[in-house]
C-alpha cells in the first residue's frame, strides 16, 4: 500500500490523543489503513478524465476486518477541496463522531490528514466506503468494506473458496464538479455515459455500442469452486440488474445480515445497496461467460450503452465469450416484478450473525411502536430560485457546526429540532431541521415516494427491518400486511415510484445519524436529514465524547489549530504499523498495571 505522508511528531501526538483515553477498555485487535486520496487520470469509458483514487487505485483497496476489530484509517486529503470519508453501513456504535458526513464531522481541508478510529462492534457483512462531500462519489474514491465472522461463530454455509468484490455503478465522463455545476443550474444530469464494473468499462460484446480499446474487468475462477461475490452499487442514481451468464446467484447476505438462501438468475441492486451471492463454477467452460450490470426501469433501446459487461474466466476456458448478453427482466416500465423480488429477501432467523444468538431472537414484530414518521418525497421543486429536493417539504441545509459538536459546546441555533413527522400543508423551504428522536424508542418510518424515479434511502448508525412495500399511498391499514416475523434487517432500502416502503428501527445507538437518499443527485439537492438521539441520563457510558483529534469549524472554527505538513519527516505505512504495534504493546502494559 502506498505510503501516507505523516510527520513523526504529528503521528505520536495523534496516536496518543486518539487512543489513550479508550485503549484500556478495548481488548480487541486493531487493523490499520493509510488512505492517500488523490486525483488520477483514467479512461474507463475511453475518454480521459479525472477520477478519485485511494493510494493510486480506482476503486480503492478493500478494508478487511473482523467483528469487534478496532479500525484505524489515516486519511490524507490530496484533493483540491474538502474531504470526508464515510463508511456506509458501519454502525459506529456510540461513536457518530467517526461517521464522516457533514452533520457529524467538520471536513478535512486539502493537504491535511485526519485519522478515523472506530470499532466495528457486533457487525458482520458486506459494506463499502466512499467520499461524502461535493458529489465526489461520482468521481470514485470508493471501495469495499467487509466484516468477517469471528472464528467462534459459524457462518450458515460452507466456507467459500474465495471472496470476490464487485463494484457496479452508473458513470459519467463529465467530472464531478461539472455534474455539480449542472445541478446548481437547475439541470437534470441526463443519461449516464455507461456502467462500470470495478472501475472499468464494458467488454466489447457489441462493436456498435462499445468502441475499441476499452479496458474491461476479468474475474478469474477455478472450475467446481464456490465463491462469495460481494456486489455493491456505488453509482450516482441508476438501479442496476446484476447477472452472470448461465450461473445461479444464491443470495446469502445483505448489509450485515444473513438471508434465507434462494437462487436467482438475475437480481436488482439499487444505489447504495450491497449483497453477497454464493456462485458455484459448475459450467463446462466451453467459453468465458458474461457478467452484466444493466440499467433498470428505462427505455432499453435508448439506454443500451448504459450497460456494464465484465468477463468470468474459468482457468480451463476454451475460448472468449461471444454472442448476445443474457436477458434482463422484461418489465422496463413496470417495477412490480422488482418489488416482488425485493419482498423475497428475508432474514435467516436461525443463523447467528455477529453474536452466537440467532438473528431471529429479536422479536421486532412484538414491540410497540413509539412514534411514526411518514416521509414524503416529491420531484425536485424550486425554492428561492434554486432547484432543490425535499423530504416533507424541507430541503436540508447542513449546519455550519456539526450537531453533537454544537451540543457539546452549547452552541445555540446550530440546527433545529423541528422536523415534522408528516408532510405539512405549507410551501417547501430550506432549513436545518433535524428529527428529535427518543433514545430507546422503537419507531416506524414510512418512505412515501411520490417522485417519478426509484429512490434508495439509507440510515447511518443503524440497521432497520424492512417490513413492507406497496403501491399507492401508505395508510394505517397498510400495517396489516407488514412482515412481523422474518423481515430483512439492512441499512439501505429501495422505494419505488408511486409506492411506499416501511421500516422499523430500535433506537439504541445515541448520536446524530444521517438519513438520506443514496441517489447522489437527490442527496446533493437536499434530500436528507438527521436523527438526533440523546440519552437524557447520559453519564459518559452510552455515547462517546468527541475524540481528542476532533476538527473544528463553523461557530467553533477559532478552536482549530493549523495542521503542519512536512515532507522531510514522513514515514511509510509499514513504519506506521510497526510504530503503532509497539505503542499498543506499551499501552497494554500501562492498562495492566494501572
Amino acid at each position: 500500500m502506498a505510503a501516507s505522508r505523516l510527520s513523526l511528531l504529528a503521528l505520536v501526538a495523534l496516536t496518543h490523543t486518539a487512543l489513550l483515553s479508550t485503549l484500556c477498555s478495548a481488548a480487541d485487535p486493531y487493523v490499520f489503513y493509510d488512505f492517500k486520496v488523490s486525483y488520477i487520470t483514467a479512461s474507463p469509458l475511453g475518454v480521459p478524465q479525472r477520477v478519485i483514487a485511494i493510494n493510486g487505485m480506482f476503486p480503492g483497496d478493500p478494508i478487511n476486518a473482523t467483528t469487534n476489530n478496532n479500525v484505524v484509517v489515516n486519511v490524507h486529503n490530496g484533493l483540491d477541496e474538502d474531504l470526508l470519508m464515510t463508511w456506509s453501513g458501519i454502525q459506529m456504535r456510540r461513536n457518530s463522531w467517526q461517521d464522516g458526513v457533514l452533520g457529524t464531522n467538520c471536513p478535512i481541508p486539502k493537504t491535511w490528514n485526519w485519522t478515523y478510529n472506530f470499532q466495528v462492534k457486533d457487525q458482520i457483512g458486506s459494506f463499502f466506503y466512499f467520499p461524502s462531500l461535493n458529489f465526489q462519489r461520482a468521481a470514485g474514491g470508493f471501495g469495499s468494506f467487509h466484516l468477517n465472522n469471528r472464528e467462534v461463530i459459524d457462518i450458515p454455509f460452507a466456507k467459500p473458496d474465495g471472496d470476490i468484490f464487485i463494484m457496479i455503478g452508473d458513470w459519467y465522463t463529465r467530472n464531478h464538479t461539472a455534474l455539480k455545476t449542472a445541478l446548481d443550474a437547475g439541470k437534470d444530469l441526463g443519461m449516464p455515459d455507461g456502467v462500470l464494473i470495478n472501475g472499468k468499462g464494458p467488454y466489447q460484446y457489441n462493436k456498435t455500442l462499445v468502441p475499441d480499446g476499452i479496458l474491461y474487468e476479468t474475474i478469474n475462477v477455478e472450475p467446481g469452486k464456490t465463491y462469495r461475490l460481494r456486489v455493491h452499487n456505488v453509482g450516482v442514481s441508476t438501479s442496476l440488474n446484476f447477472r452472470i451468464q448461465n450461473h445461479n446467484l444464491l443470495l446469502a447476505e445483505t448489509e450485515g445480515h444473513y438471508t434465507i438462501q434462494q437462487n436467482y438468475t438475475n437480481f436488482d441492486i439499487h444505489v447504495g445497496q450491497s449483497y453477497s451471492f454464493l456462485v458455484t463454477m459448475d459450467q463446462n467452460a466451453s467459453s468465458d461467460y458474461y457478467i452484466v450490470a444493466s440499467a433498470r426501469f428505462v427505455n432499453e433501446s435508448i439506454w443500451q450503452r448504459v450497460t456494464g459487461v465484465a468477463v468470468l474466466h474459468y482457468s480451463n476456458s476454451k475460448g472468449p465469450v461471444s454472442g448476445p448478453l443474457p436477458d434482463a427482466p422484461k418489465d422496463s416500465f413496470d417495477p412490480q416484478w422488482s418489488m416482488n423480488q425485493a419482498l423475497t429477501v428475508r432474514q435467516n432467523g436461525s443463523a447467528s450473525g455477529a453474536r452466537p444468538n440467532p438473528q431471529g431472537s429479536f422479536h421486532y414484530g412484538q414491540i410497540n411502536i413509539t412514534d411514526t414518521f411518514v416521509l414524503t418525497i416529491v420531484p425536485p421543486v424550486t425554492i428561492d430560485g434554486k432547484l432543490r429536493a425535499t423530504i416533507n417539504g424541507i430541503s436540508f441545509v447542513n449546519p455550519q457546526t456539526p450537531i453533537r459538536l454544537a451540543d457539546q459546546h452549547k452552541i445555540k441555533g446550530a440546527y433545529k429540532l423541528d422536523f415534522p413527522n408528516m408532510s405539512l400543508s405549507r410551501l417547501p423551504r430550506r432549513d436545518m431541521s433535524v428529527i428529535n428522536a427518543t433514545y430507546k424508542g422503537f419507531i416506524e418510518i414510512v418512505f412515501q415516494n411520490n417522485d417519478t424515479t426509484v429512490q434508495a434511502f439509507h440510515l447511518d448508525g443503524y440497521s432497520f427491518f424492512v417490513v413492507g412495500m406497496g403501491y399507492g399511498n401508505w395508510t394505517v391499514e397498510s400495517k396489516n400486511n407488514y412482515n412481523k416475523w422474518d423481515a430483512i434487517s439492512r441499512c439501505t432500502t429501495q422505494v419505488f415510484p408511486g409506492a411506499w416502503t416501511a421500516v422499523l428501527i430500535s433506537l439504541d445507538n445515541p448520536g446524530a445519524w444521517n438519513l438520506r437518499s443514496q441517489n447522489l443527485d437527490r442527496w446533493y439537492l437536499g434530500q436528507e436529514t438527521y436523527l438526533r438521539i440523546v440519552n437524557p441520563e447520559e453519564n459518559g457510558e452510552t455515547e462517546f465524547t468527541a475524540p481528542d483529534n476532533v476538527l473544528y469549524c463553523g461557530a467553533l472554527a477559532n478552536l482549530q489549530k493549523q495542521q503542519k505538513t512536512s515532507s522531510a519527516s514522513s514515514i511509510s505505512s509499514e513504519t506506521f504499523k510497526l510504530f503503532f504495534s509497539l505503542l499498543m504493546a506499551f499501552f497494554t502494559l500501562v492498562c495492566t498495571f494501572r
